[in-house]
């Protein structure tokens, strides 16, 4: 057994007695503890585990020597695949999280046949990989009991449904309940927002109803018997909830970012010559990951993925992310990755002790931020200094492709046609000024047809050289 010292427990793997994941020299592993062995066997013999690998809905992993186990409980150590870019439900976009309530009801359906069930159905246990919503809690599993209901109902419930059908029927805004919530969304609270609108019966059964049931039974043991809940009536269960969330659709449209290409002001030339540039400078970058920040619906971010980068598509506005995504999935990429963030408040620390769901930063740096008609809304649409704006992106990449959009910009000045123009620093030398306390750069690309610039910046210290 080796010493714990060695050993960086992750923060958000505590809660399961089953096991834990670890860092030990950089790799992954998760340990298998004795609680888990008869489940982890089962998994592994049934046919199961090379069912779900097959699908790609699990993580793949190998087994490693048991001598890297943190402790003596452990039973066995697994090294998973690791997942490029660690995302949460509060990030994900309306069809990211409804297809990974999908992935979990037929990852759950795939385990009756082997005997086995979820025991729990948290969001937090899908990630995005390769392109595709994939289980990666490989100690998630037991063995199914004839006659016990799913103890992850209500679980899924607030994890998946609700949100999605508060989304759907109310407010797409209404996904981040899920930071402030990261249990899921209480399904009393999902059933007063609500309200009086006319709701499918499955919807109904399974929010509202389910809500009630919840209160009126909340303070009441478990008698434990069993024979109540029988195998049909588990897999109708599981079919009416994918026939639930199948019903529910939102239609991106009518925000403020889903349609900006169409009303840019780059001619067809200027923004070919913008792709060619942002091409050239981000260079070979295959295995590197890749952040465009205000990516939009991607088109930027797809010069970096098609080149082999592991690439993070960030955008503020869901229209924008969704389309983005549902694009992904039409092209079956798997390099890139669309997720919700707003940098005027990205991603916090959350959960237990502030360790248990990593910040925005915590999970960088990126090898490369493109920062492309970024800067102007930051500064002049949200009040943010220049010099702020240079330490957050230094603090979050290696490398640095930024646009800076002046004063005369069509887009700039819908900016300031609202409000008094008090950026006296917003000019090309108080832009390149406030950057070189951080960062090393030459000088700027001129875009053909715009009076915009194109630099390609390092980090201070971070090493490399800067064409």
């Amino acid at each position: 057994m080796s010493n714990s010292a060695e050993h960086q427990r992750q923060g958000g793997s505590f809660r399961d007695p089953g096991g834990f994941l670890y860092l030990r020299d950089g790799t992954l592993y998760r340990q298998v503890n004795e609680p888990c062995r008869e489940s982890y066997d089962r998994l592994m013999r049934s046919g199961l585990y090379d069912r779900l690998i097959e699908r790609e809905l699990l993580i793949p992993h190998q087994e490693a020597d048991l001598l890297l186990a943190c402790d003596e409980r452990a039973c066995k150590v697994l090294r998973p695949e690791r997942v490029a870019f660690i995302s949460y439900p509060y990030e994900w976009c309306f069809s990211q999280l409804r297809d990974a309530a999908l992935a979990t009801l037929e990852i759950q359906r795939q385990a009756m046949e082997f005997g086995l069930s979820l025991k729990d159905a948290s969001a937090y246990n899908i990630q995005f990989h390769r392109g595709r919503p994939t289980l990666i809690d490989t100690l998630s599993f037991e063995v199914y009991r004839e006659g016990a209901p799913w103890v992850a109902y209500r679980q899924f419930c607030q994890h998946f449904l609700a949100p999605l059908a508060l989304m759907a029927r109310v407010d797409v805004r209404l996904r981040r309940l899920l930071r402030v919530f990261i249990d899921g969304i209480p399904l009393d609270l999902a059933s007063r927002l609500l309200g009086r609108l006319w709701l499918a019966p499955r919807l109904w059964l399974h929010i509202r109803l389910h809500a009630g049931s919840q209160k009126k039974y909340e303070d009441r043991p478990t008698d434990g018997r069993t024979g109540r809940f029988g195998r049909l009536a588990f897999l109708g269960l599981i079919e009416s909830l994918q026939a639930a969330v199948r019903g529910l659709h939102w239609r991106p449209a009518g925000t403020q970012w889903g349609e900006y290409y169409s009303f840019t002001n780059y001619s067809d030339r200027a923004m070919q010559h913008k792709a060619e540039l942002v091409g050239r400078l981000l260079g070979p970058c295959e295995g590197q990951t890749v952040w465009d920040l205000g990516a939009n619906t991607g088109a930027f971010s797809r010069l970096a993925s098609q080149a082999g980068a592991n690439t993070v598509a960030f955008d503020v506005d869901p229209a924008a992310v969704e389309k983005n995504y549902l694009e992904s999935v039409r092209l079956r990429e798997v390099n890139l990755l669309p997720l919700l963030m707003d940098l005027t408040n990205p991603t916090p620390s959350l959960g237990w002790a502030s360790q248990e769901r990593d910040s925005l930063l915590a999970r960088g740096p990126a090898d490369t931020i493109l920062a492309l008609a970024l800067v102007h809304h930051l500064a002049i649409g949200n009040n943010v200094p220049l010099d702020r704006i240079a330490d957050f992106l230094g603090d979050s990449c290696r490398r640095l492709i930024i646009e800076f959009v002046p004063k005369g910009d069509s887009q700039v000045d819908k900016l300031l046609a609202s409000r008094e123009d008090v950026f006296d620093e917003y000019h090309q030398a108080g832009f390149e000024s406030a950057f070189a306390r951080r960062f090393e750069f030459g000088p700027p690309e001129p875009i053909e047809g715009s009076s915009r610039l194109l630099y390609l910046m390092t980090v201070r210290g971070a090493g490399g050289t800067v064409a």
